[in-house]
């Protein structure tokens, strides 16, 4: 009896030893996607400027300059009409404007601004079966994103969230907002809003005019004529919000009671606008 006991003990203590072991090891597992998880998958692009750059942008409302590079296996196959591969590196590589005195960007003799000193980079990559832990709601197909500092370390202080909510609108494109210009084909003509009470242009990150005065519940209307998709987020005690506006896209808000109320683009911060209701 004794015999038979002691083996029941040894057998006991031989599968929770077992147990532990692949909990340990399943928490190991566990610890280590959480390491690799989101934007920890990107590493910094080193030889990002061995691509192609395909591409310049005047950020106005940040007074930044950018160029934008992508690896050739990438421009190469959209060019022949296929599919962003994986493996895809886009970088975007931020530097600050030349300012004049007064604080207004200088601009060389096409009329783009002057590429100051170095702010960061912006970076999404491409792999598959990447994006799969996202909700469907903020997934952008198998792309990641990151951010690094001038020095090419991760900026941590980035909000990742919302690049993943600026590229969303562009699923058909595969989330990629520059596609034309990775195709080496111009992105087509800026939309122009007919002039009028309440009507405000969306272009180069800045709204046109910043300040609107309206009749109360007369619409404001918005047209986006970037690249980049928009979205006026009205701020105050009732805040309104428009849908994602892509390009050459319109909305409306109306507001009932007189006063000023400030707007921000809820994509772009940066970019400010004020109605004034009487």
């Amino acid at each position: 009896m004794d015999m038979q006991r002691e083996r029941e003990e040894t057998m006991r203590s031989l599968t929770s030893i077992a147990v532990a072991t692949l909990l340990g090891g399943v928490a190991g597992l566990t610890l280590a996607l959480q390491v690799r998880a989101g934007g920890d998958k990107v590493v910094f692009p080193e030889n990002h400027a061995a691509g192609v750059m395909y591409g310049t942008l005047d950020r106005y409302d940040i007074k930044q300059y950018r160029e934008l590079y992508s690896t050739a296996a990438a421009v190469d196959a959209v060019r022949k009409g296929e599919p962003i591969p994986s493996g895809t590196v886009l970088t975007i590589v931020q530097y600050k404007a030349q300012v004049d005195a007064q604080g207004n960007p200088l601009k060389d003799a096409n009329g783009r601004f002057v590429k100051g000193d170095l702010v960061g980079y912006g970076v999404m990559e491409k792999r598959t079966g990447w994006g799969a832990e996202y909700a469907d709601d903020l997934r952008n197909g198998e792309w990641e994103y990151q951010a690094f500092l001038a020095d090419g370390k991760v900026n941590d202080k980035a909000n990742l969230t919302a690049c993943f909510q600026c590229h969303k609108p562009h699923v058909g494109q595969d989330f990629v907002i520059s596609l034309a210009g990775l195709k080496g084909t111009a992105p087509g003509e800026m939309a122009s809003p007919q002039p009028g009470p309440g009507i405000v242009s969306i272009a180069n990150f800045l709204f046109g005019p910043e300040q609107v005065s309206v009749a109360a519940r007369a619409p404001v209307t918005w047209l986006n004529t970037d690249s980049s998709p928009h979205q006026v987020t009205i701020r105050g005690d009732k805040p309104q919000r428009t849908a994602v506006l892509l390009k050459g896209q319109s909305a409306s808000l109306t507001i009932a009671e007189p006063g000023t109320y400030e707007y921000i683009c809820g994509l772009h911060p940066n970019m400010k606008g004020k109605i004034e209701v009487k």
